[in-house]
């Protein structure tokens, strides 16, 4: 969430970043509001000087033994002036705050100015991308030959976007969380973390999901919990209404989480394989940090990110997000593609932002540097390290054989304790 100082004094900054990501929100009624907030507690300041200098002379007046049934009233009066006031300031308040929670984060003067995803700068890239002496097939095609995916009962037990893995396909899944686990918390740094996979309403407004996208989320009827579209929504609360101490940053956590989306605005897209998913794995990268370090800190995790790629030595692409494509609560992201033959082109398989102090604001998440400081807002970074069904798919593709056999990367034979998965 911005500060509302910050959005009165720079109200068209703000506009104009809303027109560079393509957000249709209007701030004509801000100004009003914010205006009106002020001149309710100035009226209610006054007002309630004037009913204590009024409430002093009542007991003069009853020490004299005069009357006091005037003066009584028109404090009475100056009470319900006091208490309407107050109401309205709240009804203000509620609205200026949801017009806030609904206002994105500033990009960073670094993010390029764009439409969408083709106007995204490439980076750099990592492999070159394997040519084969025979067709190469899709993913899901693979799976199904190899009997590791069953889509069909997956459709039977759930609905469309959902997936069985059986056999090695299932020890596939798992192999790549535990590397991608031991990877992060033994090379890297980050303390491993198991969170919840359920939330409450306050953790969902924290991260940024609520109030803008409840449509995307899978919400428990009769429950005020939803399930977890990513591991940066728990771990990110983690700390919420917490003053750390500068000692301690930066924090690093490693979390595997199911996640849970709805994909309510993708409708037609990805609609086979392992791309797309309403239920998916992913090992999720979190760091809180001080301002001054969050940028190198974000270098540092999207590299974190592309060494599990580089050590499955799969080849990828960096793009840096343009403005308009770029996630509601991020100031500059870094996505990470990973190439996939059979569609002959990079796709996303993490993503990773620095979310500055925006959502600490909202979460209200500080750090003190010493005792005699005053508390500052963290700067929370998050990213994908990395989501696990897209790296399979991404392994079935690029190691498969002409015989319809894939081949293991190196790093995950250990944790596979076969070499190769085939119908043999």
């Amino acid at each position: 969430m911005l500060d509302m100082k910050f959005v009165r004094d720079n109200l068209d900054e703000v506009r104009a970043m809303l027109k560079k990501r393509n957000n249709p929100l209007s701030l004509d009624n801000f100004s009003e509001l914010e205006q009106r907030r002020r001149a309710i507690l100035t009226e209610t300041e006054q007002l309630k000087s004037q009913r204590n200098a009024t409430s002093k002379k009542i007991g003069a007046l009853k020490k004299a033994g005069e009357d006091t049934t005037e003066i009584s009233a028109e404090v009475r009066k100056l009470g319900d002036k006091i208490s309407a006031l107050d109401a309205e300031l709240r009804d203000i308040e509620a609205n200026l705050r949801d017009l806030l929670l609904h206002i994105p984060n500033m990009p960073d003067k670094s993010v390029p100015v764009g439409v969408d995803d083709s106007q995204n700068p490439e980076i750099r890239r990592w492999g070159t991308p394997r040519t084969f002496d025979f067709e190469p097939k899709a993913h899901w095609d693979i799976g199904t030959a190899l009997n590791i995916f069953d889509f069909e009962r997956a459709g039977k037990v759930t609905g469309a976007r959902f997936t069985f893995y059986r056999g090695l396909g299932a020890r596939l899944e798992r192999a790549c969380i535990n590397f991608m686990m031991d990877l992060h918390a033994n090379k890297h740094g980050y303390t491993e973390m198991l969170a919840p996979y359920i939330v409450n309403r306050d953790s969902m407004i924290g991260t940024g999901q609520l109030p803008k996208f409840a449509e995307d989320m899978f919400k428990l009827e009769g429950l005020d919990y939803y399930l977890v579209p990513t591991a940066e929504v728990p771990m990110t609360n983690f700390h919420r209404d917490e003053i750390l101490s500068a000692a301690t940053l930066p924090e690093y956590y490693a979390c595997y989480t199911a996640c849970f989306r709805a994909e309510a605005g993708a409708a037609g897209r990805d609609t086979r394989g392992l791309i797309r998913q309403h239920q998916f794995n992913k090992v999720e990268l979190i760091k809180f940090t001080t301002p001054e370090n969050s940028w190198a800190e974000l270098e540092s995790m999207v590299d974190a990110a592309e060494d599990v790629l580089r050590t499955l030595e799969i080849p990828y692409r960096v793009v840096l997000l343009c403005t308009g494509d770029m996630s509601f609560t991020s100031a500059k992201t870094y996505d990470i593609e990973v190439w996939m033959p059979a569609q002959n082109k990079y796709r996303e398989i993490s993503s990773c932002s620095n979310c500055t102090d925006y959502q600490a604001r909202r979460a209200n998440i500080k750090f003190r540097r010493d005792a005699k400081s005053k508390p500052e807002f963290v700067h929370t970074l998050n990213g994908s390290g990395i989501a696990v069904g897209r790296t399979v798919a991404a392994i079935l593709e690029n190691c498969q054989q002409a015989d319809g056999s894939v081949k293991i990367p190196k790093a995950l034979v250990p944790y596979m304790g076969v070499e190769t998965i085939s119908n043999a």
